[in-house]
């Protein structure tokens, strides 16, 4: 997880939920969004180019900071497929060949970790890495990341400076008052503007069907008849979009951690959906600090724990926390709590730490650094790819009135995110680009059966939109994980799990019947890293965020 720093007014809003596509009939040959529109002709010739092209794998630029086996390379696409003839960009990919032998082999297995803004370049290093989870899959399977489009190194966009967008302390997102929201509503119509006016030329083709039709390239360019895709949190909505529009150029497809495709007002609705799952992992979260509170000293019941954060976050709203860390970066911070159990003792081992007299561990975890121009470069990159892909893909509310009913109603009851997620996505009210029309996903001709994995109390991608997918996509199967809220459990250590994972990606094996599966291993405490918690963070699922 790639955890970002704040941007506008408030910091630690979520920026994982996806919107709904929609095609109104089911499609042929990849057919694309209408049969024989100009945007299925122009991924024809993109990909028919592609795959006479192939890939010029060569070692990784140096500061890519990927190094052997891992390859790296170049797949050309449309800025608009609709005009394949005109301006084009450069989608940056990556791979580890696989471990085994020749005819083990199956293919390429093609990586999205969520966002819409998260890198997938990460993935192949699971081969180089040797991770016990894919020992078997790496066998059978390239494993193959990419950059998507505005992403990184495939023609970045930018909404604002990378060294203005990290400074802190920013606005506590919780307002206080109407002079407080007129605040943050102007820091939204200043950041959407910025968006225009810094990457305008590409800001109109930001939008996930277009993610969709470069991933058919990149699987030509890869030379697959068919795609093998794992798709994690947005990378499912990704993987939903590309079943829907190109279901028989599907081989097998794991789509993990689910965003809900269904609602009417996508994305604004499965935001608030959002902020209602984030406040009930977070009442597990504190639980579970509260019953090991022998080593953590922050309250011994769950309600001694969450007066213990309102008394944090009031102290860092007066004077913040090494002049840096306010209300907005604590959030920031503690966030990942709700979003990973694997992130519950370092977050719980930072915040025992500060109370105990240690300031150091807090500024590390939760403030910016300003000496890291690279990262904040790609903090600042992943926000705006999320802004644009979000705001861009389906119709928002535009009247203020409704925003500010809506999320002050949710915040009486789901304190811990509302507000914070609301100015977020603000920007999204006043796009200055046209924003599409919500499409339907569904099945269409040809998809095989789709492997689905869910944590029953997932904060990030409420269980709801991993029913409603498999209802969608006829012939899926469902595994559950009951009794947890981990965010990407197809790399969480739960034999249940990993065993089914393998089988379909090994033989295609998805069951006769959806499968539930006991929680994985809980949380065990442990004191404060000296390690920055971002260290930690970077080995989990990518996750742009403020």
């Amino acid at each position: 997880m790639n955890r970002r720093k704040a941007t506008l007014g408030a910091a630690g809003a979520v920026a994982l939920v996806a919107g709904l596509i929609v095609v109104p009939t089911a499609l042929a040959d990849g057919a694309d969004d209408k049969l024989g529109s100009a945007e299925a002709r122009g991924v024809k010739a993109a990909a028919d180019r592609a795959a006479e092209e192939g890939v010029d794998w060569k070692d990784c630029p140096k500061d890519w900071g990927l190094e052997k086996p891992v390859q790296c390379g170049f797949v050309t696409v449309p800025v608009d497929y609709a005009d394949p003839d005109g301006k084009t960009i450069k989608i940056a990919v990556d791979r580890a060949k696989s471990t085994g032998s020749k005819g083990e082999r199956q293919g390429s297995l093609v990586y999205n970790p969520g966002g819409p803004g998260g890198s997938g370049l990460r993935f192949p290093a699971r081969i180089a890495d040797k991770n016990p989870l894919w020992t078997k899959t790496s066998k059978a399977y390239d494993f193959v990341g990419f950059d998507p489009r505005g992403v990184g190194h495939s023609a970045p966009i930018s909404c604002m400076d990378p060294q203005e967008f990290v400074k802190a302390p920013k606005l506590d997102p919780v307002p206080d008052d109407n002079a407080d929201k007129s605040a943050q509503r102007k820091l939204a119509k200043e950041y959407a503007d910025g968006c225009k006016e810094r990457s305008g030329d590409l800001l109109p083709h930001m939008t996930t069907p277009n993610t969709a039709r470069d991933l058919d390239v990149i699987r030509a360019a890869l030379g697959d008849k068919k795609l093998n895709f794992l798709g994690v949190s947005y990378g499912t909505y990704l993987g939903s979009v590309y079943g829907t529009l190109f279901p028989d150029h599907v081989r097998r497809m794991i789509v993990d951690s689910v965003v809900n495709p269904s609602r009417d007002q996508i994305w604004y609705q499965n935001n608030l959906d959002q902020d209602v799952a984030f406040q009930v992992r977070w009442d597990d979260w504190t639980k579970w600090v509260a019953e090991h509170d022998d080593t953590y000293g922050i309250g011994d019941t769950a309600a001694k724990v969450d007066k213990q954060w309102e008394k944090l976050r009031a102290a860092a709203k007066k004077e913040p926390v090494g002049g840096v860390v306010g209300p907005a970066e604590l959030l920031g911070f503690f966030q990942n709590a709700p979003y990973y159990d694997q992130m519950w003792a370092e977050v719980a081992g930072v915040w025992s730490a500060y109370l105990k007299g240690d300031e150091k561990a807090l500024v590390d975890a939760a403030g910016p650094d300003m000496s890291d121009t690279a990262g904040n470069k790609s903090s600042e990159n992943g926000n705006a790819v999320y802004t644009a892909v979000e705001c861009t893909d389906a119709k928002w509310p535009t009247s203020w009135k409704t925003w500010d009913k809506d999320n002050s109603k949710l915040h009486e009851k789901y304190p811990f995110l509302t507000w914070s997620n609301a100015w977020l996505n603000l920007p999204c009210a006043t796009w200055p680009v046209k924003q599409q029309d919500a499409l339907e996903v569904r099945t269409g001709k040809g998809l095989p059966p789709v492997l689905i994995t869910q944590a029953e109390r997932d904060a990030a991608t409420p269980y709801g939109g991993a029913v409603d997918l498999h209802k969608r996509f006829k012939g899926s199967r469902l595994i559950t994980e009951r009794d947890a809220g981990s965010h990407g459990i197809t790399n969480v250590e739960n034999s249940c799990i990993n065993k089914r994972v393998d089988a379909y990606l090994l033989k295609g094996t998805v069951g006769k019947k959806d499968a539930t599966c006991g929680p994985h291993t809980t949380p065990v405490p442990e004191e404060a890293s000296d390690e920055k918690s971002d260290a930690k963070a970077a080995q989990l699922p990518a996750l742009p965020r403020p």
